[in-house]
């Protein structure tokens, strides 16, 4: 009989996609995947270790998940991903549970380290994050058949003082364009109607491997992929956003007029304590160039709150951006001091209350420019991705293509004519929330 392995993803899209591919190296070697933990032989957890809130909640689901050795059928418990490369050797000692753990570089070695620890081996497989990329590994999606995260980059070489990824992730590494096309276009075959690009750093895609960037140059082949209806770009740093990558984010159809660029700040003073490459005035720059060349350009963004040093006075500063710039999609983090990362060593850290105080101002802030925001879609049109149906009511759920998953808002569409989960339709804003929007659909598809 074959062996049943549950996964359990943690963290971020790019640990998803690893998951993926695990998922994928074990039916090849006739495992069979399972969704049920209880029933599940094999437990992989993928955790994340980014920051402290992360970390903590991968330790008690591996400490829960744990529980099945004795309330469940679990023979192995194997733990993978960020927390696992970072804490390798605590991990494998402090959790008796615990029989193997896989760093970030070695994931694709699950066959051999679950055949090992079942012949009654503790393994640890760690320290390869600058491993070259493995390629055309098999991959089965986890995703609603109609969307799917490529990731076309792994690591990172920004080195932000407040951020543990590049010890985790490695140096800065991009996918090879023809295998990231082949990849999108078996997702395409699959169904995929929305291909969400995500890396570390999507905009410095290319200049490892071709010397240059060649994020514009990804995303005009992908644009010419049958079957894919938009393409999404996360994770772009505003630095590194050119006239040419706006050029073609305007001029291709397929791509959403939606970028997700985080800039963490807007005070010069503490941008440089980031280690960030952009400075407010060049921030403002490309939220106008993008802003002009696009008209109905969605702009997301993320902030941090409560750095080391962050003043009064610098904080009112991020308040009155925030309300000029009127970011479309904004998220806010409180500064986690996290250890082997410069900025933990910096004085003047500053007390949960008042970080969380700042946030919530923020996010005050943030919530009255989302209700306006929808207030002014009211009476458009709009093509919406379905996602689900609200049972027993004539009443589904989708989104805008300027809305990616599970981050930003939805759009609840009134509809007594059965919609196929996946189908994109046209939707007439009726109403608003704070965050989310009402409609109803319209005869005609968008198909």
């Amino acid at each position: 009989m074959n062996l049943k392995v549950a996964i359990e993803s943690l963290g971020c899209s790019k640990n998803l996609v690893d998951s993926e591919v695990m998922m994928g190296l074990l039916s090849q070697y006739d495992f069979e995947i399972t969704k049920d933990e209880y029933e599940a032989d094999i437990i992989i957890v993928n955790t994340c270790g980014f920051i402290e809130s992360a970390k903590q909640e991968s330790i008690d689901t591996i400490v829960e998940l744990g529980t099945l050795k004795i309330n469940g059928n679990c023979k192995l418990l194997v733990v993978t991903g960020c927390l696992a490369e970072r804490y390798s050797k605590e991990l494998i000692e402090e959790l008796p549970e615990v029989d193997a753990v896989i760093g970030t570089g070695n994931y694709p070695e699950i066959i051999k380290v679950i055949d090992d620890t079942l012949k009654g081996k503790k393994v640890v497989k760690s320290g390869n994050i600058n491993i070259e990329i493995s390629e055309d590994l098999p991959r089965i999606l986890s995703t609603p058949k109609f969307m799917g995260y490529l990731k076309i980059a792994e690591g990172c070489d920004n080195c932000c003082t407040y951020c543990i990824i590049p010890k985790l992730r490695g140096n800065y590494r991009s996918r090879k364009m023809e295998y990231i096309i082949n990849e999108a276009q078996i997702m395409a075959q699959k169904g995929v109607k929305e291909m969400i690009l995500i890396a570390q750093d999507t905009s410095r895609y290319g200049i490892d491997l071709y010397k240059e960037y060649k994020l514009p140059e990804l995303l005009r082949k992908l644009a010419q992929i049958e079957g894919i209806e938009w393409i999404r770009i996360l994770y772009c740093y505003p630095d590194k956003i050119s006239d040419e990558l706006i050029n073609v984010i305007a001029e291709e159809k397929k791509i959403c007029k939606y970028i997700d660029m985080p800039i963490q700040h807007c005070n010069d003073e503490i941008l440089k304590r980031m280690n960030r490459a952009t400075r407010k005035e060049h921030i403002l720059q490309v939220i106008q160039k993008l802003r002009n060349k696009i008209p109905n350009m969605h702009i997301r963004t993320s902030l941090i709150v409560g750095f080391p040093g962050e003043t009064k006075e610098q904080f009112e500063e991020l308040k009155t951006f925030v309300e000029d710039v009127k970011f479309d999609r904004l998220g806010v983090f409180t500064y986690s001091k996290e250890e082997d990362t410069p900025a933990a060593k910096l004085k003047g850290q500053i007390s949960e209350d008042i970080k969380e105080e700042r946030r919530d101002e923020i996010m005050a802030i943030q919530k009255e420019v989302s209700f306006q925001k929808n207030m002014e879609k009211i009476g458009n049109i709009y093509d919406i991705l379905i996602e689900e149906k609200i049972d027993e009511e004539d009443v589904y759920v989708g989104r805008t293509a300027y809305d990616a998953p599970e981050v930003d808002g939805i759009v609840y569409v009134n509809s007594t004519k059965l919609l196929i989960i996946g189908d994109l339709v046209k939707v007439k804003i009726t109403d608003t929330l704070e965050y989310d929007l009402l409609g109803e659909i319209l005869h005609e598809s968008c198909e």
